[in-house]
């Protein structure tokens, strides 16, 4: 999918593909397929040019929702591929019909200028954060805003700013050698990645916290 503006001379390219469906197993009994995302782009609205997240059709019809609300009905916001009570995950036609469907819905959505323009559209193709904190981020409501939670693709956990430099402190203490002469300000960043991963605090632990403290 191409999507080319009219008003600059540069022209501007969204591409997005749904594509690789995979099962994944909540347990023995349940399962779901979830679907990859791959956007590729120039435009300005986007933060990141290339990315890649993993989403699955009940996202999908969250997320149509969500812009039909955020834009009060000002635009009609395009179907998905109807839900099938017969749908199976052992189907690899009903699979591919579907897939196909979901990337025609996000090719439409793509270019619709007022739909560009949510928060939580940008958060879905281009974060890994749940729905749950989606809303919460998209809502002012996380430490991290939407630049940072789609700049942090890839790393699995948001983390507190004391978090971070007590992590820092801890490294610094136990590396005193390798870290001696550096400007804090540079560890900080050095360290940043790495303690996103080591936080194990998941995502629905910290809407939680976020939910009682509102």
């Amino acid at each position: 999918m191409r999507k080319e503006t009219d008003s600059t001379e540069n022209q501007q390219v969204i591409s997005v593909w749904v594509r690789d469906p995979r099962m994944q197993k909540n347990d023995f009994w349940h399962a779901y397929i979830d679907y990859e995302i791959c956007l590729h782009t120039d435009s300005v609205c986007f933060t990141k040019k290339i990315s890649q997240v993993r989403r699955r059709y009940s996202e999908f019809v969250w997320l149509r929702r969500k812009l039909q609300a955020n834009s009060m009905l000002m635009v009609h916001v395009p179907g998905l591929p109807p839900k099938n009570p017969f749908f199976s995950l052992n189907n690899a036609q009903q699979i591919t019909d579907r897939m196909k469907g979901l990337q025609k819905f996000l090719e439409q959505v793509l270019q619709n200028p007022l739909l560009l323009s949510d928060s939580c559209l940008h958060l879905f193709l281009q974060s890994q954060l749940s729905v749950p904190m989606i809303e919460a981020c998209a809502a002012g409501r996380t430490h991290y805003s939407v630049v940072q939670a789609v700049q942090r693709c890839g790393l699995r956990r948001f983390h507190s700013e004391e978090d971070l430099h007590n992590n820092l402190k801890i490294s610094c203490d136990s590396d005193s050698d390798s870290s001696e002469g550096r400007d804090p300000e540079h560890k900080i960043k050095d360290l940043e990645a790495s303690s996103l991963d080591l936080i194990e605090t998941s995502q629905e632990e910290e809407l939680s916290c976020l939910s009682r403290s509102t």
